[in-house]
């Protein structure tokens, strides 16, 4: 008895090796089992759309939890892995994606990214929409910040990926679809932009509906620079088409008739009513300055730098208010030039004939009254004889040859004496002026042609110590 009781305590401590070496062979066994049914698990779900999917075995029996975007779907991805050769048993933990109510994606734009977020259908649809969305903005940063629901419309990618498209044409803004539903806000990237932007959406499928549209359109700019240094006018930015186009570019060519005109200007949709004869009046107080900017925004008119003289500066600020269309406004920021050095009259004479070199004095037809394009012209004549106050000046009046003589020697002498009306108004003391006039008498080209005739039409500043 004690014998055996020797031999067994001295044969139990051995199992526990053995033991040991048992349970290290069936877990070397059963771990490739393990994964070899994860594998199959996983390769049965390959054509299947689910969100985040998991897996996990333990013998050869499945747990399998995942999203789904139906329960057709859910159940179909159950009863694949099921089919999965040498699973047991699956333990089932899918869930459908939630479901939006309302169904809400949205599109941003700011300065620096365009973010989208808000709900897309599926996988595949968020893939689309993101990778049309960084096509269509050019190298601008796309943030993906779109979770996935179930409720989408019908036709809900065809809506996304055009509305995705019009973010192209935005400056900043928003555009929201919520179930059926558009709504855009913010400011077009370009003239024109909004009216793209409103033609397209005609191209929604069909029925999704445009529940607002609030995108504005940028500005509508015009701008007219005065270099007396360069003895340029630019103009730049916008005009409402060819014809508005050619009849600015006259009228600068008339109201600055010593300068290159330099036109840098495109035609686009957008203009304010009126635009056409605001900008024309605007561009009449420019050419009275010396050096000057003229900003048209939309129906605001913006003109700053120096008159030539003191009178001038509130004849502009008063007309350039008065001359305006209705619903326009003006900001005018109008010094005075200082005074220029005074010249002799030899000098003095040889300013008034530059100046009357290229341009020329102009009044309506068959009248004495000047008209508004000499008044830039007019107001260089000022400064030149307030520049000689010590000169008498003669204003000469011609005519050409069209009419009867008296008529045309009454109507040279009527004009001569508005020019010295108009220095006198500036300031000038009336009796330094002299007004004569010689009809056709003197003509200085030939009156059988029309521009004979323009030549002879003319206004001469003769200078007396």
């Amino acid at each position: 008895m004690h014998g055996f009781y020797r031999w067994s305590n001295k044969w139990w401590p051995g199992i526990i090796p053995l033991a040991l070496l048992w349970a290290l062979a069936g877990w070397n066994s059963t771990q490739p089992l393990e994964a070899d049914l994860a594998a199959r698990s996983n390769q049965a779900l390959k054509n299947t759309v689910l969100d985040k999917t998991r897996i996990s075995v333990a013998g050869r029996d499945v747990s399998f939890a995942a999203q789904a975007f139906s329960e057709e779907g859910r159940r179909s991805a159950v009863a694949s892995v099921e089919a999965a050769p040498g699973v047991r048993l699956v333990n089932d933990e899918t869930r459908l994606v939630a479901e939006a109510k309302p169904f809400v994606w949205v599109a941003e734009r700011d300065n620096v990214r365009v973010t989208l977020w808000g709900t897309a259908p599926l996988p595949a649809s968020k893939a689309r929409i993101l990778e049309a969305a960084r096509a269509a903005l050019n190298g601008t940063e796309v943030s993906d910040r779109m979770g996935m629901a179930r409720g989408a419309p019908a036709r809900f990618d065809a809506a996304a990926l055009l509305l995705v498209d019009q973010m192209s044409k935005l400056k900043e803004g928003k555009i929201v679809l919520s179930d059926i539903g558009v709504s855009l806000s913010g400011m077009a990237r370009d003239l024109g932009g909004r009216e793209a932007i409103a033609a397209a959406l005609k191209n929604l499928p069909e029925g999704f509906v445009v529940a607002s549209n609030e995108v504005k359109a940028p500005p509508y700019i015009f701008q007219a620079n005065k270099d007396p240094v360069a003895v340029t006018l630019t103009l730049s930015g916008y005009v409402p088409d060819n014809n508005a186009h050619a009849a600015l570019a006259a009228a600068a060519g008339r109201k600055f008739p010593n300068e290159k005109i330099v036109d840098n200007l495109k035609a686009s949709i957008g203009a304010p009513s009126g635009f056409t004869a605001a900008v024309t009046s605007a561009l009449g107080a420019l050419s009275r300055l010396s050096t000057g900017t003229l900003v048209v925004s939309d129906r605001e008119i913006k003109l700053s730098g120096d008159a030539l003289y003191e009178a001038a500066a509130g004849q502009i600020r008063a007309g350039l208010t008065r001359e305006l269309p209705l619903g326009w406004t003006s900001k005018p920021e109008i010094s005075v030039k200082p005074a220029a050095a005074p010249v002799d009259a030899t000098v003095c004479q040889q300013l008034f004939a530059q100046n009357l070199t290229k341009g020329r004095i102009r009044f309506e037809s068959s009248s004495a009254s000047i008209n508004a394009d000499s008044a830039g012209l007019l107001d260089r004549l000022v400064e030149t004889a307030m520049r000689c106050p010590s000169t008498n000046v003669e204003i000469v009046g011609h005519t050409d040859r069209s009419g009867a003589e008296e008529f045309n020697q009454e109507l040279s002498e009527k004009r001569a004496q508005a020019v010295a009306d108009y220095l006198v108004k500036a300031g000038l003391p009336a009796d330094r002026f002299t007004a004569v006039g010689y009809g056709s008498a003197l003509p200085i080209a030939s009156n059988d042609t029309d521009e004979g005739k323009a030549q002879n039409r003319r206004i001469e500043f003769v200078v007396r110590p």
